[in-house]
């Protein structure tokens, strides 16, 4: 870049924020230097400076900031939060971008308790929604996610992420978006933009082109609201777990459940982690007991799976229904395991109180922690299933932190600004032991070469995929372990993408990866990019792999 150019673009970044100031006011238009290194710190080591932060409380703020970027050409990343960890968290995609901080914009603007859905803004997040059901009594459940309370529901549904209930194909359950587009213009889809619309909220495809899933794993515009269907409440719930002690008995257990989730009879995500996934819930690395090596020796390993109580690897779903149906799925389940040697075990509220207080009984002997342990993470994933966020899930990515788990924790964790080396690679698998078998089998020689433990979850997503996340888990203090972190996470990546099994979403540092072809997606895409946004100026670089020819 020339020095005019330079000064050229200094110069509308400065008429811009005076503008922003008089729009927004000078606490929500932020450039000093503190803030702008908290939006760039990440948990992946992704550090993306942007040039300032702008905090718009409603949709006509964004409107016309956006008017006001486009006039000088100015590069805006809207976030929802900031909390979308290991994948990017608040950092934009290159440095300078201006954050759009839509955490402000917090409202629960519809509520249909008949109808069952709501409508909400960018900023609510689990557990504001989750509290305002229970507050007003209504006889729904959201879907929650293990990434935390504070974290955005639509964030994560911008990224089609998935959470645990029947509803937890998050974005499946979206109906009617309102976008906010790079000239200011606002787009709303679905039947929304007829004025006399009563069905907006009910059938989402609207009439003519579906266009809602582009703004989705995109930057084709900003989105300020969606409709999003919510579970009724059920008669009766059951959770369910079952330890599978080898690993390579996990296949025929995959392959078991398959057939219950293609039928309905398992309508609930079901997950499927190792032991190092269970065990890094609540507990941080043992360096003192592993002597300074990494990854964890085997002999620890299985001590820490016997002192857990868990096997190679733990199958977790839950069962929804009238007490009667959850009664015939408790046995379809039983039945379909019956050959694979994992025994399901089902928890419900009785149980989670009498075990509690057998637990109270055995006070602090061995088999009393172990017990209460268990009963912890029993209600943890009771209450994940009735749309009850908790932290507990998240200690994963402190696993390495030298300080470990911070004081509070889960309350205000941020594992951003606490320090935390996470980054996660997740494919798409058939949902068939083999492949299971097959990807587990490609990432572990990489974990070891590169000294990690490998974490790994397969998650029922669908009636027919599994959604893989390998976690690689690292000291961002250490410069050595973060430089192997960086090649661990490469190797694993590509490794993946060649064997056929991409990724449903990707962070910041593989979105120029995306295209190694120039295969006619990302042409298509680029055209629409075009189109919409003619000055790129949304989220340049976010799901934007560069051009090829």
């Amino acid at each position: 870049m020339s020095v005019p150019q330079a000064a050229g673009q200094a110069a509308g970044l400065a008429e811009a924020l005076a503008q922003w100031r008089m729009l927004l006011g000078p606490q929500r238009v932020l450039d000093d230097g503190a803030t702008l290194a908290a939006y760039a710190s990440s948990t992946s080591s992704w550090s993306a400076r942007p040039a300032a932060v702008l905090r718009p409380h409603t949709r006509g703020e964004v409107e016309a900031l956006v008017r006001i970027a486009a006039a000088r050409g100015i590069a805006l990343y809207p976030i929802s939060t900031g909390r979308n960890w290991g994948y990017g968290d608040a950092c934009a995609a290159t440095a300078g971008q201006v954050i759009v901080d839509l955490s402000g914009m917090n409202r629960v603007r519809e509520v249909n308790a008949k109808l069952a859905y709501v409508v909400i803004e960018p900023g609510v997040t689990q557990q504001q929604l989750s509290q305002y059901l229970l507050s007003e009594n209504l006889p729904l459940w959201m879907d929650s996610t293990g990434a935390g309370p504070d974290t955005s529901l639509m964030g994560n549904i911008l990224e089609r992420g998935f959470g645990h209930s029947p509803y937890g194909n998050r974005f499946q359950n979206v109906c009617g978006m309102e976008i906010v587009l790079a000239g200011g213009e606002v787009l709303q889809t679905g039947f929304g933009h007829f004025p006399a619309s009563r069905n907006s909220r009910v059938f989402p495809y609207g009439l003519g082109p579906w266009l809602d899933g582009l703004f989705t794993q995109s930057n084709f515009g900003i989105v300020t609201s969606v409709g999003l269907w919510l579970m009724p409440k059920t008669g009766a719930i059951n959770h369910f777990l079952c330890s599978v002690e080898r690993h390579e008995d996990i296949a025929p257990v995959v392959d078991a459940l398959r057939p219950l989730r293609l039928d309905g009879t398992l309508r609930s995500i079901v997950h499927i982690g190792n032991d190092l996934r269970v065990i890094s819930g609540g507990a941080t690395y043992p360096h003192e007991r592993a002597g300074g090596a990494s990854p964890l020796p085997a002999a620890l390993r299985a001590q820490l799976r016997r002192e857990a109580g868990v096997g190679a690897w733990t199958v977790s779903g839950a069962l929804y229904g009238s007490a009667c149906q959850v009664a015939c799925a408790r046995r379809a389940v039983r039945q379909a395991l019956r050959h694979t040697g994992a025994r399901p075990q089902f928890i419900d509220e009785r149980k989670l109180a009498v075990a509690g207080w057998m637990a109270g009984l055995l006070g602090e002997r061995p088999a009393g922690r172990r017990l209460r342990a268990k009963v912890a993470l029993g209600r943890s994933l009771f209450d994940m299933n009735k749309g009850i966020p908790n932290g507990r899930f998240l200690a994963g990515a402190y696993w390495r932190r030298r300080g470990g788990l911070p004081p509070g924790f889960p309350g205000g964790a941020n594992p951003a600004l606490d320090n935390c080396g996470l980054l996660w690679v997740s494919p798409v698998l058939p949902m068939c032991g083999e492949d299971l078998l097959r990807v587990h089998a490609l990432a572990e020689p990489i974990f070891r070469l590169h000294g990690f433990d490998l974490f790994a979850t397969f998650s029922m997503i669908n009636e027919r995929a599994l959604g893989g996340v390998i976690t690689v888990a690292y000291d961002k203090d250490s410069p050595d372990e973060t430089a192997r972190a960086m090649m661990c996470y490469r190797q694993l990546f590509d490794t993946v993408m060649e064997a056929g099994y991409i990724p449903y979403r990707v962070g910041l540092q593989s979105m120029a990866d995306l295209d190694s072809g120039g295969d006619s997606y990302w042409r298509v895409a680029a055209r629409l990019k075009a189109a919409l946004d003619p000055q790129g100026i949304i989220a340049p670089g976010r799901y934007q792999p560069p051009a090829r020819v």
